[in-house]
């Protein structure tokens, strides 16, 4: 598997998308993070099939286990969520197409096109790609429950996938965060088909999804990060009628294709007859991404959760552009082309409720009980809340950017 083009094409995204352009030490792949979420996902299972064996984990379990971990992330396009967080929706909008829905397609691409061909049969396949999305209703014959907890854990969010990310992102971006990942596969223990935490291990669970919010916070959703990452989308969407990039996702043969490179093909277009002209306007703004003259920040703020939907109701590129225009021409502003309104959600892992909540927990003195944790058991402390949005205001033109500063602040 991890020698098919499939999944080598990983080593052409980047895991951080945009924040690379800030941090140039986060400059690792999908591919290192796919063979960690593998790895990690295979000694889960085999910690529960050693620790437990009255739960008749086989070795069908475990290697099902470990490809789901391997191939999680296959179907990511372009600078990882941008793609599909914000691309997608905005050149296809009708569509409700995930990164999980390409990686099932790029899983099977990957099998049926194998010159070797890979011991997996029909029902083995099925059960893969229901792990990839933790769901275990799309299996065709009944699986183990709790396996579904290891690779894309749908009950409380603690899962391989996010140890690795968090333990391999920190890294890169200079953050020391002593996560104790390996005590804290050793305490997994299966209570009632759910993958269940030694309470001692409850303020390092804490401290994962504390992370996750910090860099969420810090990292992924940088000011300059979200600067490029909207340049991007643009640069995209205005080449997608001419190079046909967004169709892409429901043809594997094409799609292996698309990477982070995509930035360089709209570049060379230059050379290309056909295309020089019509992507002149796409290239001007990888020009721009490259030389560092990027949409600027000209606000931001902190949203409760609760508000959100009153503040986007609220503050819209047209309501600004509106109060903007008083004192300019009619067409020197246009909102669509000038404005950009972003809400960035950040929270614990499960939105705005405390991720504890939800992960079950037993104690040395009663091993097969499960229970939820009692939060002053462990810290007086705890966030009164745990989800927040970021509001940012940004001008594609610097030189709108007092302007658009004041119409915002009227705004509010």
């Amino acid at each position: 598997i991890r020698r098919r083009p499939e999944f080598q094409r990983l080593r052409s995204i980047k895991q951080l998308g945009t924040t690379y352009y800030v941090w140039p030490g986060a400059s690792h792949n999908r591919f290192e993070h796919c063979l960690g979420v593998g790895y990690l996902a295979r000694e889960m299972a085999l910690h529960l099939q050693r620790d437990q064996p009255e739960l008749g984990i086989t070795d069908r379990d475990v290697k099902c286990v470990h490809i789901a971990g391997l191939c999680h992330d296959l179907g990511h396009g372009p600078w990882s969520h941008v793609w599909d967080g914000v691309f997608i929706p905005k050149a296809l909008p009708n569509s409700t197409w995930t990164h999980e829905e390409g990686s099932e397609m790029m899983f099977d691409h990957l099998l049926d096109t194998s010159e070797t061909p890979i011991a997996i049969d029909a029902d083995e396949r099925t059960f893969i790609k229901a792990l990839i999305r933790g769901d275990p209703s799309r299996c065709t014959r009944k699986e183990k429950a709790f396996l579904f907890d290891i690779v894309a854990n749908k009950r409380n969010g603690i899962d391989v996938d996010k140890f690795d990310y968090i333990l391999r992102d920190t890294k890169e971006v200079g953050v020391s965060k002593n996560v104790h990942l390996q005590r804290i596969i050793k305490s997994a223990r299966v209570i009632d088909d759910e993958i269940c935490y030694d309470i001692k291990d409850a303020d390092a669970l804490f401290e994962v999804c504390q992370t996750r919010y910090s860099l969420h916070k810090s990292f992924y959703n940088h000011k300059t990060a979200k600067a490029i990452e909207y340049m991007v989308i643009d640069a995209l969407l205005l080449a997608d009628p001419y190079m046909n990039i967004s169709r892409r996702i429901y043809d594997p043969v094409l799609y292996r294709f698309l990477t982070d490179n995509i930035l360089d093909r709209i570049e060379e277009s230059a050379l290309d007859p056909k295309l020089c002209d019509a992507l002149a306007p796409a290239r001007e703004i990888v020009h721009r991404v490259r030389t560092r003259k990027l949409y600027k920040m000209v606000d931001y703020g902190p949203v409760p959760w609760k508000e959100v939907q009153r503040y986007k109701e609220h503050v819209t590129p047209a309501r600004i552009a509106t109060i903007a225009k008083r004192g300019l021409s009619q067409d020197d502003l246009q909102a669509s082309d000038n404005i950009i309104v972003d809400f960035s959600p950040l929270h614990y892992g499960m939105k705005d409720k405390n991720p504890l909540d939800y992960i079950k927990f037993y104690s040395k003195n009663n091993p097969n009980k499960a229970e939820s944790a009692d939060p002053d058991s462990f810290s007086t402390i705890l966030p009164a809340v745990f989800g927040e949005y970021m509001l940012r205001i940004y001008t594609k033109d610097p030189k709108y950017f007092g302007i658009v500063q004041a119409a915002y602040r009227k705004l509010l």
